[in-house]
């Protein structure tokens, strides 16, 4: 009798389910920094004011500019090439080109490419070559090759600016202008003097502050200050003659 061989069912295999995973947590925001507050230094008193450039004025009666020039367009063309440059070096530029051009007709008469090789050790050289150039011809064709006394035609030349107004004003013709450069603003924001988050406001606050009779050589008292007493990095306290005056809070005497 023949067997009867019955087929098996293949056994399925069981899935297993995959373990549920956890819900990651949510990692708590770190609670945030408050700001630090810088200090704004006190405001000065007028007779404050009147004190520290009485020092000043007794400590150097006649300051002077250190950009070497000989005449008001000499001047021009050095505080044109002024521009993120140091006075020493245009100074070192400036002393061989204005031994051969020191009028405007002179520089023409030079031309931009010997310019430029007079000028090629001071930053930008080449687009203030233009600019010189540029300058001297509008001096001869609307101002008699002269350089104007007013603010608005002076900063009408190609590279100048109102700090290149400010300082021809007052060196060449003395009038009692502000010219703020990076050293003035420094001293006018961290001595409290006249704070201003641009040159301008700084200018127009050290005009309303500083009495007129030191208004003449005052931008040169506060430019020589700030170039070698209070510096950016480590300003000189022990050594400033306004630092009993100073209303910085981070001094340091």
């Amino acid at each position: 009798m023949a067997k009867i061989i019955r087929s098996q069912r293949a056994k399925t295999p069981s899935v297993r389910s995959a373990p549920k995973k956890k819900p990651a947590k949510t990692a708590k925001p770190l609670p945030k920094r408050a700001a630090k507050k810088t200090a704004k230094p006190k405001p000065w008193t007028a007779a404050e004011v009147y004190e520290a450039f009485s020092r000043f004025r007794k400590a150097n009666p006649e300051p002077k500019g250190e950009l070497e020039h000989l005449n008001p367009y000499t001047l021009l063309v050095a505080v044109v090439l002024s521009a993120q440059a140091t006075d020493a070096g245009v100074n070192k530029a400036t002393r061989a080109l204005f031994a051969v051009a020191d009028t405007p007709e002179k520089i023409l008469a030079l031309g931009e490419e010997k310019v430029r090789d007079y000028i090629k050790t001071v930053g930008l050289y080449r687009n203030k070559a233009k600019n010189v150039i540029a300058l001297s011809e509008k001096l001869i064709a609307e101002f008699g090759g002269e350089v104007p006394r007013t603010r608005a035609e002076i900063e009408s030349l190609p590279g100048a600016g109102r700090k290149t107004a400010n300082v021809v004003l007052n060196m060449a013709f003395g009038e009692h202008t502000m010219a703020v450069d990076t050293h003035v603003f420094r001293v006018g924001n961290r001595t409290g003097l006249a704070p201003g988050k641009t040159p301008l406001e700084v200018e127009l606050g050290l005009e309303k502050v500083i009495p007129p009779e030191f208004m003449l050589h005052a931008h040169h008292w506060l430019i020589l200050h700030g170039r070698y007493t209070c510096l950016a990095r480590s300003p000189r306290c022990e050594v400033c003659l306004i630092n009993d005056l100073c209303g910085w809070p981070e001094k340091t005497v």
